[in-house]
Parts: structure tokens; sequence; C-alpha cells
């Protein structure tokens, strides 16, 4: 394998042995042999680890944490450890589209961050799975801060793709975030002033027990203590932002 790959795909797993192999065979043919799928175990407790050595194929790098970080920091690890330009997220239960990466490859081109939409099956849907991301809103960036800030603006983690550019200014998580990494990249690319969304469905979102968005409304004090790492998240970001001012590329 070279020494930098064209596309990196970041996992984070956690005891997922039950869907892994689904998704990881739905992923190695969207990859170049150039390309490689890192994965990073947080400690699994069944046989998440043994299904991925099982699975023979050189582009996948599995790392396993030395303890137990949590998914957000184990995401940050798998984006950190990529040696991609593109870099995709990937959740273990979910099962990508064909011609996903080709379609989000495209698009990034011109724009740091890619997200599309995705299909949700395997169980019920909630109030946040109906809401999607609209093409006319790509250079709408402070209505798309300002709608993550709100929670109407929903960015799906496993439908977004990025340049390793935006890493410049998204890494490291602020050490306080311990949940929605997703929408911290969201503000990310729209704080660098580009983004663009897919209308199309990429992959597809599997939905069970074990699912860490909720499916309704949680309580208040809760929703305010999400919204104040937002606002911490987004004032970390502006201020990176102006100190990469010169140097971060808005492709």
């Amino acid at each position: 394998m070279p020494d930098r790959a064209r596309t990196s795909v970041c996992m984070a797993t956690y005891n997922g042995s039950q869907f892994i192999e689904e998704q990881i065979r739905s992923i190695l043919p969207e990859l170049g042999h150039e390309d490689e799928l890192v994965i990073i175990d947080d400690c699994s407790t069944d046989s998440t680890v043994s299904v991925v050595r099982s699975i023979e194929d050189p582009r996948i790098r599995l790392i396993i944490n030395d303890r137990n970080l949590g998914y957000v920091k184990t995401f940050e690890r798998a984006l950190a450890e990529s040696t991609g330009d593109y870099l995709f997220l990937s959740d273990q239960d979910d099962v990508w589209i064909p011609g996903r990466l080709n379609d989000m490859k495209a698009a990034l081109q011109d724009r740091l961050m890619v997200v599309s939409n995705c299909s949700h099956f395997g169980g019920a849907s909630g109030r946040f799975h109906d809401i999607r991301v609209r093409p006319a809103d790509s250079d709408r960036h402070l209505a798309n801060i300002a709608g993550i800030l709100v929670g109407y603006r929903l960015h799906w983690g496993c439908a977004m793709g990025l340049r390793a550019e935006l890493l410049k200014l998204a890494l490291p998580f602020p050490s306080y975030m311990r949940e929605s990494h997703d929408q911290y990249l969201a503000m990310a690319g729209n704080v660098a002033g580009s983004v663009r969304y897919l209308e199309q469905d990429t992959i597809l979102h599997r939905l069970h027990g074990e699912n860490l968005t909720p499916d309704k409304i949680r309580g208040l004090v809760a929703i305010v203590k999400a919204r104040l790492v937002y606002l911490g998240g987004l004032a970390a970001l502006i201020r990176r932002r102006f100190t990469l001012r010169n140097t971060l590329k808005s492709v």
C-alpha cells in the first residue's frame, strides 16, 4: 500500500459483530486498490475484532484502543490515523449504496465537505430521521450553522465525506465533546464556507435498538447542555478559522 492512500474510510466500532461484516463487504467494492478502510475498535467485548480479522483484505487497517474512549474520541482517532486525501465516515451497522463513493468524491472536487441524505431501514423512524439536507442550502452557511444549533438541520455522519484539508480546522475535537461529532464536523464545513449537499440517498442507515440517535425529543436539560457544547465547538472552530485564514483552502 502506498504511503498516502487516495481515499480513507474511517469507522469506529464497538460490539458491532451482528452487522459489521455486511457493512464492510458493502464498502470494499467501492474502494480502489490504493484506498484504505481504517477501523478503530473501542475495546469491544463481543466478536467484532474477530469478524474484522476474518475478512482478509490488505486495505483494512484495524487498530484497537488501549482503553474504551467512547465513540466521539474513537472517530477522532480514525480521522487522525487516516492517510487519504478524501475521508468518509462510516458506522459499523449500515450498508453503502453502490456508486456512493464516486458520486461523493465528484462533489468534493470543489468543496471541502459533502453531505448526502440516507434511507433508513430495519426499524421505525423518528422525527429526526425525516430531516434531509437540501442542495439549495449548500451556500447558506450561516443558516446551516443556525439550523445545527437549533436542531432542525441534522447532518448524518454516515452520509458525510470531507477532504483531508478540513482536518486542519476540525481536529482536535473539543475535549468536552461526548456526542454529535457529526454536527461538529458539519459546522466545520460551514465555518470553512465549503459544503455541498446532495439530494440523493447514498447509504442505507440501519435502525435498531443500539442506535445512538434519539427517536424523540430529549428533555430540556439535555437539550440545553447539548446546545452549550455546540456553541463551544462553534467558538473553537471560528477561532481556528481565523488562525488558518491564510492556509486553509476553501476549494
